[in-house]
C-alpha cells in the first residue's frame, strides 16, 4: 500500500474522525470576540494547545487540520512544534492550503477558491515540516439563479488541480466541496445542487488522473436550508445524503468525512449516526470544526482555570461523534 493510501485509510479509520482547527486569524478573532477574549498570538496558541493536549484525544481523532500560524506554534510543555507533537500522539497533522474566496465572474454571491499559485512549493515545504494531508475548501452558494454551472465547474477544476499537486507532494488531499445550507430552500433543492456539484467534482478528479484511493472527501450533508419552514427529519437527511453520495462517489474513495456547516452540535452528531445505520461503500465519519469546538470554547471563555473543563467537553464531543461514526449512539 502506498503512503498516500495508508494515510488516507488512517484518516477515516473506524471510530475516528478529523478535528478541523484551521480557522484563519480573522475567523478565530470572531470566535474569541464571542467569549470576550482578545485574539493575540499568545491566546490563540494557548487555545490550540488546550485542544491538542486533551488526554486520550487520539482514541477518537485521527488527524487535525491546522492553519499556517498553528503549524509554526509549539506545545507548551515540551516546546515541540505542533505537527511533531501531534505525530507523537499518533494524530496526523494536516494543513489548510487554500487562500480563501473571491467573487466569480463579478457575481457578488458566487465565489471561487484561490491559492493555486505557488502551491506546489508550499505543499513540499509543509510535507517537510511534518504535514501528511492538506485541505482545500470550495464554496457553492444557493440563491436566485445560482449556482451557475460555470461556477461549479471552476471550483471543481480548482479542487482537482489542488488534489494533483497534493499527491505529487505525498500529501493526501481532503477534497471539500461545500454546498452552503444558508437560505430557505428545501432539502430537494439541496439534493439537486449537491448532486450537480459532486458529479462535476468527480468528473474533474478523474479527468486530472487523481488517485481516488488517496483522497478523503469532505462534503456537506443534504439538509433543508437553515431558514426553510419545513425542516427534514433526521431519517430523511440520512436517506437523501446517502442517495446523493451513492450516485456520485466511486467506491475507490476510502472514506467520507462530513463537514458540520452551521448545524448544531447535537444535529451534526445525530445525522452522522443515522447515516451510519446504512451500509455504504466507504468509511463514513466526521471532520467537524464548530461542532467539536464550540462547547469547549464557551466553557474556556479565555480563562486558563477553565482549560481542564473545556478539554473534558471537547473529549465528550469527540467521543459522541466517534460513536456516531459507527452508529453506536
Amino acid at each position: 500500500m502506498s503512503e498516500l493510501h495508508s494515510v488516507a485509510a488512517r484518516m477515516v479509520a473506524k471510530g475516528k474522525g478529523i478535528l478541523a482547527a484551521d480557522e484563519s486569524t480573522p475567523t478565530c478573532t470572531k470566535r474569541f470576540e464571542s467569549i470576550n477574549t482578545e485574539s493575540t498570538d499568545e491566546s490563540r496558541n494557548f487555545y490550540r494547545n488546550m485542544l491538542f493536549t486533551c488526554d486520550n484525544l487520539a482514541e477518537y481523532i485521527s488527524g487535525i487540520i491546522l492553519f499556517d500560524e498553528t503549524f509554526h506554534q509549539k506545545e507548551s510543555k515540551t516546546d515541540t512544534l505542533f505537527p511533531q507533537y501531534l505525530e507523537s500522539q499518533s494524530i496526523l497533522p494536516g494543513i489548510k492550503v487554500d487562500r480563501g474566496l473571491q467573487s466569480f465572474n463579478n457575481h457578488p454571491e458566487e465565489k471561487v477558491t484561490v491559492g493555486l499559485d505557488g502551491l506546489d512549493e508550499r505543499l513540499s515545504r509543509y510535507y517537510s515540516l511534518g504535514a501528511r494531508f492538506a485541505k482545500w475548501r470550495a464554496v457553492i452558494t444557493l440563491g436566485d439563479g445560482i449556482p451557475s454551472d460555470d461556477c461549479i465547474l471552476a471550483n471543481a477544476e480548482g479542487l482537482a488541480k489542488y488534489a494533483v499537486l497534493c499527491q505529487q507532494a505525498n500529501l493526501v488531499p481532503i477534497v471539500e466541496p461545500e454546498v452552503l445550507m444558508d437560505g430557505i430552500h428545501t432539502i430537494d433543492t439541496s439534493f439537486d445542487v449537491t448532486d450537480r456539484t459532486l458529479r462535476t467534482v468527480f468528473d474533474q478528479l478523474e479527468k486530472h488522473n487523481v488517485d481516488l484511493e488517496g483522497i478523503v472527501l469532505k462534503p456537506n450533508m443534504v439538509l433543508s436550508g437553515y431558514n426553510c419552514e419545513n425542516q427534514a427529519s433526521v431519517e430523511e437527511v440520512a436517506q437523501k445524503t446517502l442517495e446523493c453520495l451513492t450516485k456520485n462517489v466511486p467506491s475507490k474513495v476510502p472514506g467520507i468525512a462530513f463537514l458540520s456547516g452551521g448545524q448544531s452540535d447535537e444535529l451534526a452528531t445525530l445525522h452522522l449516526n443515522e447515516i451510519n445505520k446504512h451500509d455504504t461503500n466507504w468509511n463514513v465519519t466526521f471532520s467537524y470544526g464548530r461542532a467539536l469546538q464550540q462547547s469547549a470554547l464557551k466553557i474556556w471563555a479565555g480563562k486558563s482555570e477553565n482549560a481542564r473543563a473545556a478539554q473534558e467537553t471537547l473529549l465528550s464531543r469527540a467521543k459522541s461523534n466517534s460513536l456516531a461514526s459507527t452508529a453506536s449512539l
